[in-house]
C-alpha cells in the first residue's frame, strides 16, 4: 500500500483514500492514498503501465475503482457520474468542435450549464484575453495553429471554473519549441486562476518545469511524492534517481571492515554522504552529472576513457566509459577545457554531493 501524508495547513481539494483498480489478476493501481491541496499543480509522472493514467481516469469518473474513495471538497464523489463531478478535462488531442468558432467552443460548457447570456459573454471575453486569443475569437479550429488550438482547449476548461482541472499529456502532440512555450502559458494560467491542476505526463523535464509537487509512479503505486527539487536532489530510490533527470548510479555492498563505512563497488570503495543511513547490506549511491568534476581530490574518484563530448550551448556533456565497463555522464560548464575522444579522464565528486538509496 502507498501512503502519502496530508499537506498540513491547506484545505484539501482532493482526497484519495485507498483507491485501487484490478482487471482480473492484473493490478492497475495498488491501494493508494493521496491528498491534493486547493490550488496545487500536481503532476502524475511515470513510465507506461505505472498507474498514472488509471488514477487520473478514476478521479474524473471514466474508470470505476475496485476499492477506495474519492473526496472532492470534502464530498464523496466515488460513484458520481463523470458529467456531475465539476472537473475540467484537457487531452493531448484537443477535441475541439470543428464547426464552432473559437468563441463558440469556449462558450459550450457555459451554455450546457445554462448561464445567462451576459455572464457567458463576459467569461468568454475574460478567458480569451487570458490566453491571448481575443483577436481570433471568430476563427474555426482548422484556421489555427497547434499551439492556438491547445490554448482554446485550455480556455474551454478554465472558463467554467471547475473544481479540478485534469490534463492528460496535453502537450504531447506539439514540437519541442512550442511545447516549452505552452509550458510557460500553462504555468501562467495556473498562477492567475489559482486552479487545482492534476497533470499526467511521462516527460520528466515537463514535470520539473510545471509542478508544485510531483507524484512519481512505478509498478502501479506511488514511488515518491515531493517538490521537483526534493525528487531531483533527494531521490528516495534508484528508480526515482534514474527516471528524474540524468543520474550516475553505483551499486554495491555496505562495508564496515576498515573502521569507516563505505560502499564496496567494482569501481572501488566509495565514501558515503555524511549521515547516510541504510537498512540492508546492499545499496547504491547516486551522483548527478553536474556534481562530478574532472580530476581527483579528496573525494571519490573513478577513471575511464572519453567516448564522446556533446556541446549543448550552456554545457558540455562528457561521456566516459570506466575501466570496469560502466558509463559516467558529466556536465561541464562552458569554457572549461574538455579532454578529447579516446583520452583518459579521472572523475571525482564530493561524497556529500551524492545520495544513498536502497
Amino acid at each position: 500500500m502507498t501512503t502519502v501524508a496530508k499537506n498540513g495547513g491547506t484545505t484539501p481539494k482532493l482526497i484519495i483514500e485507498g483507491l485501487s483498480k484490478q482487471y482480473g489478476a492484473v493490478t492497475a493501481l495498488e491501494p493508494t492514498h493521496l491528498t491534493v491541496p486547493t490550488g496545487e499543480f500536481l503532476t502524475l509522472l511515470g513510465p507506461s503501465g505505472s498507474g498514472k493514467t488509471t488514477l487520473l481516469q478514476m478521479i474524473c469518473g471514466l474508470v470505476e475503482p475496485s476499492s477506495g474513495r474519492i473526496l472532492i471538497d470534502g464530498r464523496d464523489q466515488t460513484q458520481t457520474p463523470v458529467h456531475q463531478r465539476d472537473i475540467g478535462l484537457v487531452f493531448q488531442h484537443y477535441a475541439l468542435f470543428p464547426h464552432l468558432t473559437v468563441a463558440e467552443n469556449i462558450e459550450f460548457p457555459l451554455r450546457m450549464r445554462a448561464l445567462s447570456a451576459s455572464e457567458i459573454k463576459q467569461r468568454v471575453k475574460d478567458v480569451l484575453k487570458m490566453v491571448q486569443l481575443d483577436h481570433l475569437a471568430a476563427r474555426f479550429p482548422r484556421e489555427l495553429s497547434g499551439g492556438q488550438q491547445q490554448r482554446v482547449a485550455l480556455a474551454r476548461s478554465f472558463v467554467y471554473q471547475p473544481s479540478i482541472i485534469l490534463m492528460d499529456e496535453p502537450l504531447g502532440a506539439l514540437d519541442k519549441k512550442l511545447r516549452e512555450h505552452m509550458q510557460i502559458e500553462i504555468k501562467q494560467l495556473h498562477r492567475e486562476t489559482g486552479a487545482t491542476i492534476i497533470y499526467v505526463t511521462h516527460d520528466q523535464e515537463e514535470a520539473l518545469a510545471l509542478s508544485d509537487r510531483i507524484c512519481l509512479m512505478n509498478h502501479a503505486r506511488i514511488e515518491q511524492l515531493g517538490s521537483p527539487h526534493e525528487i531531483y536532489a533527494h531521490p528516495a530510490t534508484a528508480f526515482a534517481a534514474d527516471f528524474i533527470g540524468i543520474s550516475n548510479i553505483f551499486r554495491g555492498r555496505v562495508d564496515n571492515s576498515n573502521g569507516e563505512t563505505r560502499l564496496a563497488t567494482r569501481h572501488g570503495h566509495f565514501r558515503l554522504p555524511t549521515g547516510a543511513s541504510f537498512s540492508g547490506a546492499e545499496a547504491a549511491i547516486v551522483i548527478r552529472p553536474e556534481q562530478i568534476s574532472l580530476g581527483g581530490g579528496n573525494g571519490n574518484t573513478v577513471v575511464g576513457r572519453v567516448t564522446d563530448a556533446v556541446y549543448a550551448g550552456s554545457e558540455t556533456r562528457l561521456i566516459v566509459d570506466l575501466d570496469e565497463g560502466e558509463t559516467v555522464i558529466v556536465r561541464l560548464p562552458p569554457g572549461q577545457p574538455t579532454p578529447g575522444y579516446g583520452e583518459r579522464a579521472t572523475l571525482g565528486w564530493n561524497p556529500d554531493a551524492a545520495v544513498l538509496v536502497p
